[in-house]
């Protein structure tokens, strides 16, 4: 059986490793596949050939819509990231007929649903198992592994210079600017990192990840996003006094009311496996009610792990290049005329626990009004940890535990809090979850 044609688009860290590994492992995933597949063209605006074995042996330009049209072509590999001209390249790709493997989150999370319909209309396969925790075959297990199970929460390290800055924090005291130089110069961070460190890029995936377990259209625009950029050294070493660490997690449930989808800075208790992933490192823990817990572990960018689940996706494809669309698995798990209509809920409407750190006046009686604030609005607090002032300073850090609440009744007691005149600055609050399994 002659092979699939595949043009590539992009040849930077992901592209590059592509190429690699196609190249290096050949004989092996044709084997798996059923028949070969070969890179015919490229497209690209700068390369290194150096360090792109053979790459001679194939027709690069900088013209990617000439790759997108070319008749030769069975599938395309997108691998330039971004909004545009990637949409309209994948548009233009599945168009022409041609089937699309892509790791390109922003893009899924935000025009996956025009994407998608398009390429029903079709009847071409559009895969994006790179798009979400780089080499972790997550989207099969959520989407062909976890089938059976009806997905009662997740929760994710999936950006790993989030993940970086905070275990530097917490192992060696840093302040978070500091490592966040050192991550941009270990090139884990990009020179603006506001899509690491904001949540923008976690948020991205929690979306992919939130649609295929329940059964959702793609909705970007309603993940809460809270990036870390507020996190002290204190907090770390606070939380871990407690016997918790401060991972920025995504977390998805699913409710009576409503699907949660939030990006945020999360306590979680240290004994939790998930809360023991360090470093650059992702990982994703599913909850389903047959199943129970699963936790998936592994290195979430880097040139050739990205490059295993795009070509994993080019295996896919190759499989089932003669399969009439009908019978193929869904793009988000579930038939495109029975995705859910279920709500994602606000954030003053979902309910977790908290952590809130205090600057207060060191007088007698300001606990009790705090508290006091609290216990009003239906607050209960587990746990509270008063710091002694520091030399002459006139002004304690307290710091407490909150049983489960509602954001919204939160929101009102902190603003409260803020209002005293005892208390100094903001109400410092991390949202806490127990992962409970």
């Amino acid at each position: 059986m002659k092979p699939v044609k595949v043009g590539l688009l992009g040849l930077g860290t992901v592209g590059g490793g592509t190429f690699n590994v196609l190249r290096r492992n050949a004989q092996e995933i044709a084997r798996r596949a059923g028949r070969g597949i070969e890179i015919s063209r490229a497209a690209a605006r700068e390369y290194d050939p150096a360090g792109l074995p053979g790459i001679e042996a194939i027709e690069v330009s900088d013209d990617a819509f000439a790759v997108v049209d070319d008749p030769a072509i069975d599938i395309v590999v997108e691998l330039i990231g971004g909004y545009s001209p990637a949409l309209e390249l994948v548009l233009k790709a599945i168009d022409n007929g041609k089937h699309v493997v892509t790791a390109n989150k922003a893009l899924i999370a935000l025009h996956g649903n025009e994407i998608f319909a398009a390429a029903q209309e079709k009847g071409v396969m559009v895969a994006f198992e790179a798009a979400v925790a780089g080499g972790i075959p997550i989207i099969k297990a959520v989407r062909e592994g976890l089938a059976a199970n009806r997905i009662e929460w997740l929760a994710g390290i999936i950006n790993g210079t989030g993940n970086f800055i905070l275990t530097e924090m917490r192992d060696k005291g840093r302040d978070f600017d500091e490592v966040l130089k050192e991550a941009q110069a270990l090139g884990y961070a990009e020179a603006d990192p506001t899509f690491d460190v904001e949540g923008i890029d976690a948020a991205h995936k929690l979306t992919i990840l939130a649609s295929l377990a329940f059964g959702i259209p793609l909705q970007f625009d309603r993940c809460f996003t809270e990036g870390i950029g507020r996190i002290t050294r204190e907090d770390v070493s606070y939380a871990e006094q407690l016997g918790y660490r401060i991972k920025h997690l995504g977390f998805a449930r699913r409710t009576a009311a409503g699907v949660e989808m939030r990006v945020h800075p999360t306590l979680i208790p240290e004994r939790r496996l998930i809360a023991n992933v360090d470093g650059v490192m992702n990982a994703v823990l599913i909850k389903g009610d047959a199943v129970g817990p699963t936790l998936y572990y592994g290195a979430g960018a880097g040139a050739e792990p990205t490059a295993s689940a795009v070509v994993a996706d080019l295996v896919d494809v190759t499989r089932v290049l003669t399969a009439d669309p009908e019978n193929r698995v869904p793009h988000l798990a579930f038939q495109p005329d029975a995705l859910s209509d279920i709500p994602v809920l606000a954030m003053a409407d979902i309910e977790t626990a908290y952590y809130l750190r205090l600057c207060a006046v060191d007088r007698p009686g300001v606990l009790a009004e705090v508290t006091r604030i609290l216990g009003d609005l239906g607050i209960s607090i587990e746990a509270i940890l008063q710091k002694e002032p520091v030399g002459e300073a006139a002004h304690v850090p307290i710091i407490l535990l909150t049983h489960r609440v509602r954001e919204g009744q939160m929101n009102q007691a902190i603003e409260k809090i803020e209002a005293l005149d005892a208390i100094e600055g903001n109400v410092t609050r991390i949202r806490l979850e127990h992962l409970n399994a």
